[in-house]
Protein backbone atom coordinates (compact mmCIF):
# COMPACT_ATOMS: atom_id res chain seq x y z
CA UNK A 1 0.00 0.00 0.00
CA UNK A 2 1.58 3.17 -1.14
CA UNK A 3 1.27 5.52 1.51
CA UNK A 4 1.30 8.72 -0.39
CA UNK A 5 -0.79 9.92 -2.97
CA UNK A 6 -0.85 12.56 -5.69
CA UNK A 7 -2.88 15.51 -7.70
CA UNK A 8 -1.68 15.65 -11.13
CA UNK A 9 -2.90 16.45 -14.22
CA UNK A 10 -4.07 19.68 -15.43
CA UNK A 11 -2.44 21.89 -12.49
CA UNK A 12 0.28 23.96 -12.40
CA UNK A 13 1.66 22.61 -9.13
CA UNK A 14 1.99 18.67 -8.77
CA UNK A 15 0.80 17.67 -4.57
CA UNK A 16 2.08 15.00 -2.67
CA UNK A 17 -0.19 14.28 -0.12
CA UNK A 18 1.13 12.95 3.35
CA UNK A 19 -2.47 11.89 5.57
CA UNK A 20 0.15 10.67 8.43
CA UNK A 21 0.52 13.96 9.57
CA UNK A 22 -2.95 15.47 9.24
CA UNK A 23 -3.41 14.62 12.31
CA UNK A 24 -1.78 17.99 13.91
CA UNK A 25 -3.73 19.69 10.78
CA UNK A 26 -6.35 22.70 12.30
CA UNK A 27 -8.45 22.20 9.14
CA UNK A 28 -9.14 18.18 10.24
CA UNK A 29 -12.49 17.46 11.01
CA UNK A 30 -14.31 14.32 13.15
CA UNK A 31 -16.37 11.96 10.86
CA UNK A 32 -18.02 10.48 13.73
CA UNK A 33 -20.11 13.84 13.87
CA UNK A 34 -19.52 15.90 10.73
CA UNK A 35 -22.13 14.46 8.79
CA UNK A 36 -24.40 14.70 11.44
CA UNK A 37 -24.39 18.20 11.88
CA UNK A 38 -26.19 20.77 10.35
CA UNK A 39 -24.17 22.81 7.41
CA UNK A 40 -24.68 26.43 7.62
CA UNK A 41 -22.14 29.37 6.75
CA UNK A 42 -22.56 31.79 9.62
CA UNK A 43 -21.52 35.15 9.94
CA UNK A 44 -18.18 34.78 11.84
CA UNK A 45 -18.34 38.81 13.30
CA UNK A 46 -22.31 37.93 14.55
CA UNK A 47 -21.04 34.62 15.95
CA UNK A 48 -18.13 36.43 18.17
CA UNK A 49 -20.26 39.06 18.74
CA UNK A 50 -23.31 36.86 19.89
CA UNK A 51 -20.36 34.78 22.16
CA UNK A 52 -18.38 37.30 23.83
CA UNK A 53 -21.86 39.26 24.44
CA UNK A 54 -23.34 36.16 26.32
CA UNK A 55 -19.76 35.65 28.37
CA UNK A 56 -19.98 38.87 29.14
CA UNK A 57 -24.01 38.72 30.42
CA UNK A 58 -22.75 35.81 32.75
CA UNK A 59 -19.70 37.38 34.13
CA UNK A 60 -22.39 40.19 35.13
CA UNK A 61 -24.56 37.72 36.88
CA UNK A 62 -22.74 35.06 37.83
CA UNK A 63 -19.30 36.23 38.54
CA UNK A 64 -15.82 35.88 36.95
CA UNK A 65 -15.79 31.55 35.87
CA UNK A 66 -12.00 30.64 35.30
CA UNK A 67 -11.74 28.27 32.99
CA UNK A 68 -10.07 24.95 33.11
CA UNK A 69 -6.88 24.45 33.81
CA UNK A 70 -4.40 24.28 30.51
CA UNK A 71 -3.40 20.89 31.74
CA UNK A 72 -6.93 19.52 31.58
CA UNK A 73 -7.48 20.73 28.31
CA UNK A 74 -4.20 19.18 26.92
CA UNK A 75 -5.12 15.45 28.30
CA UNK A 76 -8.58 15.77 26.75
CA UNK A 77 -7.27 16.90 23.36
CA UNK A 78 -4.68 14.13 23.42
CA UNK A 79 -7.60 11.81 23.98
CA UNK A 80 -9.30 12.89 21.25
CA UNK A 81 -6.71 12.73 18.67
CA UNK A 82 -5.51 9.14 20.09
CA UNK A 83 -9.13 7.63 19.76
CA UNK A 84 -11.00 9.85 16.89
CA UNK A 85 -11.74 9.26 13.55
CA UNK A 86 -10.86 12.62 11.42
CA UNK A 87 -10.89 13.28 8.18
CA UNK A 88 -9.42 16.81 5.88
CA UNK A 89 -11.65 18.16 3.34
CA UNK A 90 -9.35 17.99 -0.61
CA UNK A 91 -10.27 21.69 -1.06
CA UNK A 92 -7.16 23.23 0.07
CA UNK A 93 -4.95 21.04 -1.36
CA UNK A 94 -6.59 21.15 -4.87
CA UNK A 95 -6.51 25.09 -4.75
CA UNK A 96 -2.60 24.68 -4.08
CA UNK A 97 -2.45 22.63 -7.06
CA UNK A 98 -3.95 25.75 -9.18
CA UNK A 99 -6.21 23.90 -11.40
CA UNK A 100 -5.41 25.14 -15.07
CA UNK A 101 -8.05 26.87 -17.35
CA UNK A 102 -10.14 24.43 -19.00
CA UNK A 103 -10.04 21.99 -16.16
CA UNK A 104 -13.47 20.22 -15.41
CA UNK A 105 -12.92 17.24 -13.67
CA UNK A 106 -11.63 15.38 -10.84
CA UNK A 107 -10.68 11.57 -11.73
CA UNK A 108 -9.86 9.14 -8.52
CA UNK A 109 -8.09 6.49 -9.00
CA UNK A 110 -9.02 3.67 -6.63
CA UNK A 111 -8.46 -0.30 -6.38
CA UNK A 112 -12.03 -0.54 -7.45
CA UNK A 113 -10.86 1.17 -10.51
CA UNK A 114 -12.30 5.31 -11.43
CA UNK A 115 -14.75 7.58 -10.16
CA UNK A 116 -15.08 10.96 -11.86
CA UNK A 117 -16.57 13.82 -10.56
CA UNK A 118 -17.22 17.76 -11.37
CA UNK A 119 -14.48 20.11 -10.34
CA UNK A 120 -16.62 22.20 -8.56
CA UNK A 121 -18.51 18.52 -6.38
CA UNK A 122 -14.24 17.55 -5.67
CA UNK A 123 -14.13 20.56 -3.68
CA UNK A 124 -16.29 19.32 -1.42
CA UNK A 125 -14.87 15.82 -0.66
CA UNK A 126 -13.63 14.50 2.69
CA UNK A 127 -10.35 12.41 3.35
CA UNK A 128 -10.91 10.39 5.82
CA UNK A 129 -7.30 9.62 7.65
CA UNK A 130 -7.82 8.38 10.95
CA UNK A 131 -10.43 5.74 12.32
CA UNK A 132 -10.28 5.72 16.18
CA UNK A 133 -6.76 7.42 16.56
CA UNK A 134 -5.21 4.34 14.24
CA UNK A 135 -3.99 5.17 10.55
CA UNK A 136 -6.67 3.56 7.91
CA UNK A 137 -4.61 0.51 6.61
CA UNK A 138 -7.87 -1.35 5.44
CA UNK A 139 -8.19 0.21 2.10
CA UNK A 140 -6.26 3.37 2.86
CA UNK A 141 -4.03 5.45 3.43
CA UNK A 142 -7.31 7.83 2.65
CA UNK A 143 -11.30 6.69 2.13
CA UNK A 144 -13.09 9.44 -0.02
CA UNK A 145 -16.25 10.67 0.98
CA UNK A 146 -18.50 12.94 -0.82
CA UNK A 147 -19.36 16.38 1.01
CA UNK A 148 -23.26 15.52 1.32
CA UNK A 149 -22.50 12.38 3.29
CA UNK A 150 -24.12 10.20 1.02
CA UNK A 151 -21.65 7.75 0.95
CA UNK A 152 -20.46 7.85 4.47
CA UNK A 153 -20.60 4.15 5.14
CA UNK A 154 -19.42 2.95 2.47
CA UNK A 155 -16.61 5.62 0.57
CA UNK A 156 -14.81 4.76 -1.87
CA UNK A 157 -11.53 3.34 -0.38
CA UNK A 158 -7.79 2.50 -1.99
CA UNK A 159 -6.98 5.64 -3.50
CA UNK A 160 -3.83 5.49 -5.44
CA UNK A 161 -3.83 9.71 -6.87
CA UNK A 162 -6.39 12.58 -7.94
CA UNK A 163 -6.13 13.73 -11.35
CA UNK A 164 -7.75 16.64 -12.57
CA UNK A 165 -8.66 16.99 -16.08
Amino acid sequence: MELIIHITGKVNYQITLDPSVWIFDDRKVDLDTYFLEKKEKADELEEYTKSISKHWDREIMEGAVFPPTLKTERKYEKQKMMEGTFGIPLEPFILNAEPQEGAKSLVIEHNEGETELPLNEAFKLILGFSKHGKQLTDGGPVHVYYGDGSNHENPLKGIKQFIIK
